[in-house]
């Protein structure tokens, strides 16, 4: 595993703060319902239940839903469609990685679910990742 290191990290993290907050804006535009926000907020991270049959599973499980293309394609569809509920699920969805991914969760190695593409949860850098040079 390669760790995503100083001010790359910064930046994917950044990022995530980013789609998070362009997601809620979005959401709030199209007049989503904030009680739909809220409950199906946290739904993506369901998926790490996938762990419990082992780290490969739970690592394709996991970042079966936590990679952008997904919700995209949702949204993609929704809007192509004319379907408003597939573009605020595809909202909801994108605010989640973006939360996420602001947080360094990022998607997951076989090996642990602590190995992520943006480095080990919890190492040595992870709090001083956010602070600017």
């Amino acid at each position: 595993m390669t760790d995503v290191q100083g001010s790359v990290r910064r930046v994917l993290r950044i990022e995530g703060v980013a789609v998070a907050a362009v997601s809620v804006m979005l959401y709030y535009h199209h007049a989503g319902g904030w009680l739909m926000f809220v409950v199906l907020f946290l739904t993506p991270d369901l998926f790490m239940l996938g762990y419990f049959a082992g780290p490969r599973v739970g690592a394709v499980a996991y970042n079966l839903v936590h990679a952008y293309i997904s919700p995209l394609v949702l949204g993609t569809v929704g809007v192509l469609a004319d379907v408003p509920l597939a573009v605020l699920l595809a909202l909801i969805w994108t605010a989640h990685i973006g939360f996420d991914r602001a947080l360094g969760y990022g998607l997951k190695y076989a090996t642990a679910f602590g190995d992520t593409h943006l480095g080990r949860l919890g190492g040595p850098s992870a709090i001083n990742d956010v602070s600017l040079p």
